[in-house]
Protein backbone atom coordinates (compact mmCIF):
# COMPACT_ATOMS: atom_id res chain seq x y z
CA UNK A 1 0.00 0.00 0.00
CA UNK A 2 1.37 3.43 -0.90
CA UNK A 3 1.69 5.44 2.31
CA UNK A 4 1.48 8.71 0.39
CA UNK A 5 -2.12 7.95 -0.52
CA UNK A 6 -3.13 8.00 3.15
CA UNK A 7 -1.78 11.33 4.53
CA UNK A 8 -4.75 11.67 6.87
CA UNK A 9 -3.54 8.69 8.91
CA UNK A 10 -0.56 10.62 10.31
CA UNK A 11 -2.80 13.31 11.77
CA UNK A 12 -5.10 10.68 13.25
CA UNK A 13 -2.42 9.01 15.34
CA UNK A 14 -1.21 12.07 17.23
CA UNK A 15 -1.80 11.74 21.00
CA UNK A 16 -4.17 14.26 22.61
CA UNK A 17 -1.49 15.72 24.88
CA UNK A 18 0.53 17.08 21.95
CA UNK A 19 2.05 16.24 18.60
CA UNK A 20 4.88 13.71 18.61
CA UNK A 21 6.30 15.66 15.70
CA UNK A 22 6.50 19.04 17.48
CA UNK A 23 9.92 20.78 17.52
CA UNK A 24 11.58 17.97 15.57
CA UNK A 25 14.86 18.86 13.86
CA UNK A 26 13.92 16.44 11.06
CA UNK A 27 10.80 14.45 10.11
CA UNK A 28 10.65 10.69 10.54
CA UNK A 29 11.73 9.08 7.28
CA UNK A 30 8.83 6.98 5.97
CA UNK A 31 10.20 6.79 2.44
CA UNK A 32 11.45 3.56 0.96
CA UNK A 33 14.03 5.40 -1.17
CA UNK A 34 17.67 4.80 -0.52
CA UNK A 35 19.81 7.52 1.04
CA UNK A 36 21.91 8.44 3.99
CA UNK A 37 20.30 7.28 7.25
CA UNK A 38 20.86 8.23 10.87
CA UNK A 39 20.35 5.39 13.33
CA UNK A 40 19.64 5.91 17.05
CA UNK A 41 21.44 3.88 19.75
CA UNK A 42 20.69 5.56 23.05
CA UNK A 43 18.13 3.65 24.99
CA UNK A 44 18.10 1.01 22.24
CA UNK A 45 17.12 -1.65 24.71
CA UNK A 46 14.20 0.49 25.82
CA UNK A 47 13.05 0.92 22.22
CA UNK A 48 13.28 -2.83 21.67
CA UNK A 49 11.20 -3.50 24.75
CA UNK A 50 8.59 -0.93 23.65
CA UNK A 51 8.42 -2.52 20.21
CA UNK A 52 7.97 -5.96 21.72
CA UNK A 53 5.18 -4.67 23.95
CA UNK A 54 3.58 -2.97 20.92
CA UNK A 55 3.47 -6.21 18.96
CA UNK A 56 2.10 -8.07 21.95
CA UNK A 57 -0.66 -5.49 22.17
CA UNK A 58 -1.34 -5.63 18.44
CA UNK A 59 -1.29 -9.37 18.04
CA UNK A 60 -2.36 -10.45 21.47
CA UNK A 61 -5.50 -8.34 21.66
CA UNK A 62 -7.49 -10.78 19.55
CA UNK A 63 -8.92 -13.26 22.00
CA UNK A 64 -9.78 -16.80 21.03
CA UNK A 65 -13.52 -17.34 20.73
CA UNK A 66 -15.09 -18.68 23.88
CA UNK A 67 -17.63 -21.48 24.05
CA UNK A 68 -20.31 -18.84 24.67
CA UNK A 69 -19.42 -16.82 21.57
CA UNK A 70 -19.17 -19.96 19.46
CA UNK A 71 -22.58 -21.08 20.67
CA UNK A 72 -24.08 -17.64 19.98
CA UNK A 73 -22.58 -17.63 16.48
CA UNK A 74 -23.92 -21.11 15.78
CA UNK A 75 -27.39 -20.08 16.99
CA UNK A 76 -27.29 -16.94 14.85
CA UNK A 77 -26.26 -18.89 11.75
CA UNK A 78 -28.96 -21.49 12.36
CA UNK A 79 -31.58 -18.76 12.71
CA UNK A 80 -30.40 -17.11 9.51
CA UNK A 81 -30.57 -20.41 7.64
CA UNK A 82 -34.10 -21.03 8.93
CA UNK A 83 -35.24 -17.53 7.90
CA UNK A 84 -33.68 -17.92 4.45
CA UNK A 85 -35.41 -21.29 3.94
CA UNK A 86 -38.72 -19.78 5.04
CA UNK A 87 -38.24 -16.84 2.67
CA UNK A 88 -37.59 -19.15 -0.29
CA UNK A 89 -40.76 -21.10 0.53
CA UNK A 90 -42.79 -17.87 0.70
CA UNK A 91 -41.37 -16.66 -2.60
CA UNK A 92 -42.29 -19.98 -4.22
CA UNK A 93 -45.90 -19.63 -3.02
CA UNK A 94 -45.99 -15.99 -4.13
CA UNK A 95 -44.89 -17.09 -7.60
CA UNK A 96 -47.80 -19.54 -7.81
CA UNK A 97 -50.36 -16.83 -7.01
CA UNK A 98 -48.67 -14.42 -9.43
CA UNK A 99 -49.11 -16.96 -12.21
CA UNK A 100 -52.78 -17.35 -11.27
CA UNK A 101 -53.32 -13.58 -11.40
CA UNK A 102 -51.65 -13.39 -14.82
CA UNK A 103 -53.74 -16.30 -16.10
CA UNK A 104 -57.00 -14.69 -14.95
CA UNK A 105 -56.03 -11.41 -16.62
CA UNK A 106 -55.56 -13.18 -19.95
CA UNK A 107 -58.92 -14.95 -19.77
CA UNK A 108 -60.92 -11.82 -20.42
CA UNK A 109 -63.37 -9.96 -18.24
CA UNK A 110 -65.93 -12.04 -16.39
CA UNK A 111 -67.31 -11.73 -12.89
CA UNK A 112 -66.11 -15.19 -11.89
CA UNK A 113 -62.64 -14.53 -13.26
CA UNK A 114 -62.43 -11.13 -11.58
CA UNK A 115 -63.38 -12.55 -8.17
CA UNK A 116 -60.85 -15.35 -8.57
CA UNK A 117 -58.19 -12.83 -9.57
CA UNK A 118 -58.92 -10.64 -6.54
CA UNK A 119 -58.75 -13.67 -4.23
CA UNK A 120 -55.38 -14.62 -5.71
CA UNK A 121 -54.14 -11.03 -5.28
CA UNK A 122 -55.19 -11.01 -1.63
CA UNK A 123 -53.45 -14.33 -0.96
CA UNK A 124 -50.34 -13.14 -2.80
CA UNK A 125 -50.25 -9.86 -0.86
CA UNK A 126 -50.57 -11.65 2.49
CA UNK A 127 -47.60 -13.84 1.60
CA UNK A 128 -45.61 -10.80 0.47
CA UNK A 129 -46.24 -9.16 3.84
CA UNK A 130 -44.88 -12.27 5.56
CA UNK A 131 -41.86 -12.23 3.23
CA UNK A 132 -41.21 -8.57 4.07
CA UNK A 133 -41.37 -9.33 7.79
CA UNK A 134 -38.97 -12.24 7.28
CA UNK A 135 -36.49 -10.07 5.39
CA UNK A 136 -36.77 -7.35 8.04
CA UNK A 137 -35.72 -9.85 10.71
CA UNK A 138 -32.73 -10.84 8.57
CA UNK A 139 -31.78 -7.18 8.09
CA UNK A 140 -32.00 -6.54 11.83
CA UNK A 141 -29.60 -9.44 12.44
CA UNK A 142 -27.27 -8.09 9.76
CA UNK A 143 -27.29 -4.61 11.33
CA UNK A 144 -26.45 -6.08 14.73
CA UNK A 145 -23.49 -7.92 13.16
CA UNK A 146 -22.33 -4.75 11.38
CA UNK A 147 -22.50 -2.74 14.60
CA UNK A 148 -20.50 -5.36 16.52
CA UNK A 149 -17.83 -5.41 13.80
CA UNK A 150 -17.68 -1.61 13.76
CA UNK A 151 -17.06 -1.51 17.53
CA UNK A 152 -14.37 -4.20 17.22
CA UNK A 153 -12.60 -2.41 14.36
CA UNK A 154 -12.73 0.94 16.17
CA UNK A 155 -11.18 -0.73 19.22
CA UNK A 156 -8.39 -2.23 17.11
CA UNK A 157 -7.74 1.15 15.49
CA UNK A 158 -7.37 2.78 18.92
CA UNK A 159 -4.88 0.07 19.96
CA UNK A 160 -2.86 0.51 16.78
CA UNK A 161 -2.83 4.30 17.20
CA UNK A 162 -1.46 4.02 20.74
CA UNK A 163 1.17 1.55 19.60
CA UNK A 164 2.13 3.75 16.68
CA UNK A 165 2.42 6.84 18.89
CA UNK A 166 4.73 4.94 21.24
CA UNK A 167 6.95 3.76 18.37
CA UNK A 168 7.14 7.29 16.92
CA UNK A 169 7.98 8.73 20.33
CA UNK A 170 10.87 6.30 20.80
CA UNK A 171 12.19 6.91 17.29
CA UNK A 172 12.18 10.65 18.06
CA UNK A 173 13.86 10.23 21.44
CA UNK A 174 16.63 8.14 19.88
CA UNK A 175 16.89 10.05 16.62
CA UNK A 176 19.80 12.36 17.45
CA UNK A 177 22.73 9.92 17.08
CA UNK A 178 24.18 9.06 13.67
CA UNK A 179 25.78 5.93 12.25
CA UNK A 180 29.25 6.97 13.47
CA UNK A 181 28.00 7.10 17.05
CA UNK A 182 26.45 3.67 16.65
CA UNK A 183 29.74 2.32 15.34
CA UNK A 184 31.79 3.87 18.16
CA UNK A 185 29.48 2.50 20.85
CA UNK A 186 29.45 -1.02 19.37
CA UNK A 187 32.04 -3.45 20.73
CA UNK A 188 32.53 -5.17 17.37
CA UNK A 189 31.23 -5.26 13.80
CA UNK A 190 28.68 -7.92 14.70
CA UNK A 191 27.09 -5.68 17.35
CA UNK A 192 27.17 -2.74 14.97
CA UNK A 193 25.31 -4.53 12.18
CA UNK A 194 22.85 -6.11 14.64
CA UNK A 195 22.00 -2.65 16.02
CA UNK A 196 21.65 -1.19 12.54
CA UNK A 197 19.42 -4.06 11.38
CA UNK A 198 17.27 -3.85 14.51
CA UNK A 199 16.69 -0.13 14.09
CA UNK A 200 15.95 -0.54 10.39
CA UNK A 201 13.42 -3.19 11.39
CA UNK A 202 11.91 -0.72 13.85
CA UNK A 203 11.19 1.78 11.06
CA UNK A 204 9.89 -1.03 8.83
CA UNK A 205 7.50 -2.01 11.62
CA UNK A 206 6.42 1.60 11.81
CA UNK A 207 5.38 1.48 8.16
CA UNK A 208 3.63 -1.85 8.71
CA UNK A 209 1.65 -0.44 11.62
CA UNK A 210 0.56 2.59 9.58
CA UNK A 211 -0.57 0.27 6.78
CA UNK A 212 -2.50 -1.83 9.30
CA UNK A 213 -4.29 1.29 10.53
CA UNK A 214 -5.12 2.24 6.94
CA UNK A 215 -6.51 -1.26 6.27
CA UNK A 216 -8.58 -1.13 9.46
CA UNK A 217 -9.99 2.24 8.45
CA UNK A 218 -10.94 0.85 5.03
CA UNK A 219 -12.65 -2.11 6.73
CA UNK A 220 -14.43 0.30 9.03
CA UNK A 221 -15.72 2.32 6.08
CA UNK A 222 -16.92 -0.88 4.39
CA UNK A 223 -18.85 -1.96 7.49
CA UNK A 224 -20.34 1.53 7.88
CA UNK A 225 -21.45 1.43 4.23
CA UNK A 226 -23.05 -2.00 4.73
CA UNK A 227 -24.80 -0.75 7.87
CA UNK A 228 -26.07 2.32 6.02
CA UNK A 229 -27.43 0.16 3.17
CA UNK A 230 -29.09 -2.24 5.62
CA UNK A 231 -30.76 0.65 7.47
CA UNK A 232 -32.01 2.13 4.21
CA UNK A 233 -33.30 -1.27 3.04
CA UNK A 234 -35.06 -1.82 6.36
CA UNK A 235 -36.78 1.55 6.13
CA UNK A 236 -37.86 0.83 2.55
CA UNK A 237 -39.26 -2.55 3.59
CA UNK A 238 -41.25 -0.98 6.41
CA UNK A 239 -42.83 1.49 3.99
CA UNK A 240 -43.46 -1.27 1.45
CA UNK A 241 -45.06 -3.51 4.07
CA UNK A 242 -47.46 -0.73 5.08
CA UNK A 243 -48.35 -0.16 1.43
CA UNK A 244 -48.95 -3.88 1.00
CA UNK A 245 -51.37 -3.86 3.92
CA UNK A 246 -53.20 -0.87 2.47
CA UNK A 247 -53.38 -2.51 -0.97
CA UNK A 248 -54.70 -5.72 0.57
CA UNK A 249 -57.44 -3.83 2.40
CA UNK A 250 -58.35 -2.00 -0.83
CA UNK A 251 -58.50 -5.26 -2.78
CA UNK A 252 -60.76 -6.84 -0.16
CA UNK A 253 -63.00 -3.77 -0.21
CA UNK A 254 -63.12 -3.83 -4.03
CA UNK A 255 -64.08 -7.49 -4.01
CA UNK A 256 -66.87 -6.94 -1.46
CA UNK A 257 -68.13 -3.89 -3.35
CA UNK A 258 -68.12 -5.83 -6.61
CA UNK A 259 -70.18 -8.64 -5.11
CA UNK A 260 -72.54 -6.15 -3.50
CA UNK A 261 -73.17 -4.23 -6.74
CA UNK A 262 -73.48 -7.18 -9.10
CA UNK A 263 -75.22 -9.58 -6.71
CA UNK A 264 -73.27 -12.28 -8.51
CA UNK A 265 -74.84 -11.50 -11.89
CA UNK A 266 -72.58 -11.42 -14.97
CA UNK A 267 -74.75 -8.93 -16.85
CA UNK A 268 -74.50 -6.38 -14.08
CA UNK A 269 -70.74 -6.86 -13.99
CA UNK A 270 -70.43 -6.14 -17.72
CA UNK A 271 -72.52 -2.97 -17.31
CA UNK A 272 -70.23 -1.90 -14.46
CA UNK A 273 -67.13 -2.44 -16.63
CA UNK A 274 -68.46 -0.12 -19.30
CA UNK A 275 -69.23 2.62 -16.78
CA UNK A 276 -65.89 2.48 -14.94
CA UNK A 277 -63.52 1.97 -17.89
CA UNK A 278 -61.39 5.08 -18.44
CA UNK A 279 -61.59 6.72 -21.83
CA UNK A 280 -58.50 7.55 -23.87
CA UNK A 281 -58.99 11.24 -23.11
CA UNK A 282 -59.08 10.56 -19.38
CA UNK A 283 -55.91 8.49 -19.56
CA UNK A 284 -54.04 11.15 -21.58
CA UNK A 285 -54.93 13.88 -19.09
CA UNK A 286 -54.00 11.82 -16.03
CA UNK A 287 -51.15 13.34 -14.01
CA UNK A 288 -47.86 11.46 -14.30
CA UNK A 289 -45.44 12.24 -11.44
CA UNK A 290 -41.79 11.90 -12.38
CA UNK A 291 -39.23 10.03 -10.29
CA UNK A 292 -36.97 13.05 -9.89
CA UNK A 293 -39.75 15.51 -9.17
CA UNK A 294 -42.11 17.43 -11.40
CA UNK A 295 -45.11 16.15 -13.32
CA UNK A 296 -46.68 16.03 -16.76
CA UNK A 297 -49.79 14.49 -18.26
CA UNK A 298 -49.68 10.81 -19.11
CA UNK A 299 -50.22 11.40 -22.82
CA UNK A 300 -47.07 13.52 -23.12
CA UNK A 301 -45.10 11.08 -20.95
CA UNK A 302 -46.12 8.21 -23.22
CA UNK A 303 -44.96 10.11 -26.34
CA UNK A 304 -41.51 10.57 -24.79
CA UNK A 305 -41.37 6.94 -23.65
CA UNK A 306 -42.36 5.73 -27.13
CA UNK A 307 -39.68 7.91 -28.75
CA UNK A 308 -37.05 6.56 -26.34
CA UNK A 309 -38.34 3.02 -26.75
CA UNK A 310 -38.23 3.17 -30.55
CA UNK A 311 -34.59 4.30 -30.37
CA UNK A 312 -33.44 1.67 -27.88
CA UNK A 313 -35.82 -1.29 -28.15
CA UNK A 314 -36.93 -0.93 -24.53
CA UNK A 315 -40.66 -1.34 -23.84
CA UNK A 316 -42.29 2.14 -23.45
CA UNK A 317 -44.48 0.94 -20.58
CA UNK A 318 -41.32 -0.23 -18.79
CA UNK A 319 -39.64 3.17 -19.28
CA UNK A 320 -42.74 4.89 -17.90
CA UNK A 321 -42.78 2.60 -14.87
CA UNK A 322 -39.10 3.26 -14.15
CA UNK A 323 -39.63 7.02 -14.20
CA UNK A 324 -42.90 6.91 -12.25
CA UNK A 325 -42.53 8.14 -8.68
CA UNK A 326 -44.90 5.45 -7.43
CA UNK A 327 -42.36 2.79 -8.41
CA UNK A 328 -39.98 4.36 -5.88
CA UNK A 329 -42.70 3.94 -3.24
CA UNK A 330 -43.70 7.55 -3.79
CA UNK A 331 -40.59 8.84 -2.03
CA UNK A 332 -39.67 12.47 -2.51
CA UNK A 333 -36.01 12.85 -3.47
CA UNK A 334 -36.01 16.40 -2.12
CA UNK A 335 -34.42 19.54 -3.45
CA UNK A 336 -30.84 20.14 -2.42
CA UNK A 337 -27.86 21.89 -3.97
CA UNK A 338 -24.59 20.22 -4.85
CA UNK A 339 -23.12 21.80 -1.71
CA UNK A 340 -25.88 20.75 0.70
CA UNK A 341 -26.26 17.20 -0.67
CA UNK A 342 -22.96 15.41 0.00
CA UNK A 343 -21.83 13.61 -3.16
CA UNK A 344 -19.42 10.72 -3.26
CA UNK A 345 -15.94 12.25 -3.10
CA UNK A 346 -14.31 9.21 -4.70
CA UNK A 347 -12.17 10.10 -7.71
CA UNK A 348 -13.40 8.47 -10.94
CA UNK A 349 -10.94 7.72 -13.72
CA UNK A 350 -11.96 9.05 -17.13
CA UNK A 351 -11.00 7.51 -20.49
CA UNK A 352 -8.28 10.15 -20.92
CA UNK A 353 -6.72 9.09 -17.60
CA UNK A 354 -7.77 12.16 -15.61
CA UNK A 355 -9.50 11.85 -12.24
CA UNK A 356 -12.75 13.60 -11.37
CA UNK A 357 -15.23 13.52 -8.51
CA UNK A 358 -19.03 13.69 -8.81
CA UNK A 359 -18.86 17.41 -7.97
CA UNK A 360 -16.34 17.95 -10.79
CA UNK A 361 -18.68 16.21 -13.24
CA UNK A 362 -21.65 18.24 -11.94
CA UNK A 363 -19.85 21.56 -12.39
CA UNK A 364 -18.72 20.48 -15.86
CA UNK A 365 -22.32 19.62 -16.87
CA UNK A 366 -23.87 22.82 -15.47
CA UNK A 367 -21.08 24.92 -17.00
CA UNK A 368 -21.64 23.42 -20.45
CA UNK A 369 -25.37 24.15 -20.14
CA UNK A 370 -24.68 27.79 -19.27
CA UNK A 371 -25.82 27.83 -15.64
CA UNK A 372 -24.25 30.92 -14.09
CA UNK A 373 -24.94 29.74 -10.55
CA UNK A 374 -24.67 25.95 -10.08
CA UNK A 375 -26.16 26.27 -6.59
CA UNK A 376 -29.47 27.27 -8.15
CA UNK A 377 -29.78 23.80 -9.70
CA UNK A 378 -31.61 21.17 -7.65
CA UNK A 379 -30.22 17.69 -7.06
CA UNK A 380 -31.40 14.85 -4.84
CA UNK A 381 -30.73 15.02 -1.11
CA UNK A 382 -28.82 12.38 0.83
CA UNK A 383 -30.92 10.28 3.18
CA UNK A 384 -30.66 9.99 6.95
CA UNK A 385 -28.72 6.72 6.69
CA UNK A 386 -25.79 8.34 4.95
CA UNK A 387 -26.47 7.49 1.30
CA UNK A 388 -24.99 10.07 -1.07
CA UNK A 389 -27.10 12.69 -2.80
CA UNK A 390 -26.55 14.52 -6.06
CA UNK A 391 -28.78 12.64 -8.54
CA UNK A 392 -30.08 14.93 -11.27
CA UNK A 393 -33.35 15.50 -13.06
CA UNK A 394 -36.35 13.26 -13.86
CA UNK A 395 -34.17 10.19 -14.50
CA UNK A 396 -32.10 10.72 -11.32
CA UNK A 397 -28.71 10.16 -12.93
CA UNK A 398 -25.53 10.82 -10.97
CA UNK A 399 -23.28 13.37 -12.73
CA UNK A 400 -20.58 10.85 -13.70
CA UNK A 401 -23.20 8.47 -15.13
CA UNK A 402 -24.81 11.26 -17.14
CA UNK A 403 -21.42 12.29 -18.53
CA UNK A 404 -20.89 8.72 -19.70
CA UNK A 405 -24.19 8.68 -21.61
CA UNK A 406 -24.23 12.27 -22.94
CA UNK A 407 -22.90 11.41 -26.41
CA UNK A 408 -25.41 8.56 -26.87
CA UNK A 409 -28.30 10.77 -25.71
CA UNK A 410 -27.22 13.46 -28.16
CA UNK A 411 -27.13 10.90 -30.99
CA UNK A 412 -30.78 9.99 -30.31
CA UNK A 413 -32.19 13.48 -29.68
CA UNK A 414 -30.04 15.33 -32.22
CA UNK A 415 -29.19 18.00 -29.64
CA UNK A 416 -25.60 19.16 -29.29
CA UNK A 417 -26.00 19.87 -25.56
CA UNK A 418 -28.16 17.47 -23.56
CA UNK A 419 -29.54 18.28 -20.12
CA UNK A 420 -30.40 15.98 -17.19
CA UNK A 421 -33.25 18.37 -16.40
CA UNK A 422 -34.86 18.04 -19.85
CA UNK A 423 -37.73 15.55 -19.85
CA UNK A 424 -36.95 14.33 -23.37
CA UNK A 425 -33.25 13.85 -22.63
CA UNK A 426 -34.04 12.15 -19.32
CA UNK A 427 -36.39 9.62 -20.95
CA UNK A 428 -33.74 8.74 -23.54
CA UNK A 429 -31.07 8.46 -20.84
CA UNK A 430 -33.23 6.08 -18.81
CA UNK A 431 -33.96 3.94 -21.87
CA UNK A 432 -30.26 3.72 -22.79
CA UNK A 433 -29.33 2.72 -19.25
CA UNK A 434 -32.05 0.06 -19.15
CA UNK A 435 -30.91 -1.31 -22.49
CA UNK A 436 -27.34 -1.61 -21.19
CA UNK A 437 -28.68 -3.24 -18.01
CA UNK A 438 -30.22 -6.10 -19.97
CA UNK A 439 -33.86 -5.00 -20.26
CA UNK A 440 -34.27 -7.11 -23.39
CA UNK A 441 -33.63 -10.33 -21.45
CA UNK A 442 -34.73 -9.43 -17.91
CA UNK A 443 -36.69 -6.30 -17.09
CA UNK A 444 -36.66 -7.24 -13.41
CA UNK A 445 -32.85 -7.24 -13.29
CA UNK A 446 -32.65 -4.01 -15.30
CA UNK A 447 -35.07 -2.31 -12.90
CA UNK A 448 -33.07 -3.49 -9.88
CA UNK A 449 -29.85 -2.14 -11.41
CA UNK A 450 -31.52 1.18 -12.22
CA UNK A 451 -32.64 1.74 -8.64
CA UNK A 452 -29.69 0.17 -6.80
CA UNK A 453 -26.65 0.41 -9.06
CA UNK A 454 -23.79 -2.00 -8.49
CA UNK A 455 -25.32 -3.50 -5.34
CA UNK A 456 -28.56 -4.38 -7.11
CA UNK A 457 -28.74 -8.04 -6.09
CA UNK A 458 -30.47 -7.32 -2.77
CA UNK A 459 -33.98 -8.31 -1.71
CA UNK A 460 -35.21 -4.70 -1.64
CA UNK A 461 -33.91 -4.12 -5.16
CA UNK A 462 -35.21 -7.30 -6.82
CA UNK A 463 -38.36 -7.98 -4.77
CA UNK A 464 -39.55 -4.48 -3.91
CA UNK A 465 -38.43 -1.83 -6.40
CA UNK A 466 -38.21 -4.17 -9.40
CA UNK A 467 -41.54 -5.81 -8.56
CA UNK A 468 -43.23 -2.42 -8.24
CA UNK A 469 -41.82 -1.42 -11.63
CA UNK A 470 -43.00 -4.61 -13.37
CA UNK A 471 -46.49 -4.37 -11.84
CA UNK A 472 -46.73 -0.70 -12.83
CA UNK A 473 -45.49 -1.44 -16.35
CA UNK A 474 -48.18 -4.08 -16.82
CA UNK A 475 -50.80 -1.59 -15.66
CA UNK A 476 -49.47 1.03 -18.08
CA UNK A 477 -49.73 -1.51 -20.92
CA UNK A 478 -53.50 -1.55 -20.45
CA UNK A 479 -53.56 2.26 -20.57
CA UNK A 480 -51.39 2.32 -23.70
CA UNK A 481 -53.67 -0.24 -25.37
CA UNK A 482 -56.62 2.10 -24.76
CA UNK A 483 -54.68 5.07 -26.18
CA UNK A 484 -53.82 3.11 -29.33
CA UNK A 485 -57.38 1.94 -30.05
Amino acid sequence: MNIKNKPKILSDVQPPRGSVFSMLPQRVNLSFTKGRKRFPILEFVKAGVVLAIAFVLILGKTAAPTSETLAATATSEAERAALEAQLKDLESQIGVYQQQVSAYQKQGSSLKGEIAKLNAKIAQANLEIKASENRLRQLNMQMEDNQIKIVQIEGNIDIQKRNLSEILRNIYQNGQINVVSVFLKSQNFSDFFNNVNSLTSLQDNLRITINQIADLKNNLEDQQDLLSIAKSDAQTLKVYKEQQKEETDKTKAAKNQLLDITKGQESKYQDLLKKTKETAAEIRSRIFQLLGGGEMNFGDAYKLAKMAGDATGVRPAFILAILDRESALGQNVGKCTYKTAPMNAKQIKRPDGSLKSEVDFFLEITGALGFQNPESVSVSCHNADGAYGGAMGPAQFMPSTWAGYAAQISAVTGKSAVSPWSNADAFVAAALYLKDSGAASSERTAAAKYYCGGRWNRYVCTNVYAKKVIDQANSFEDDIATLNQ
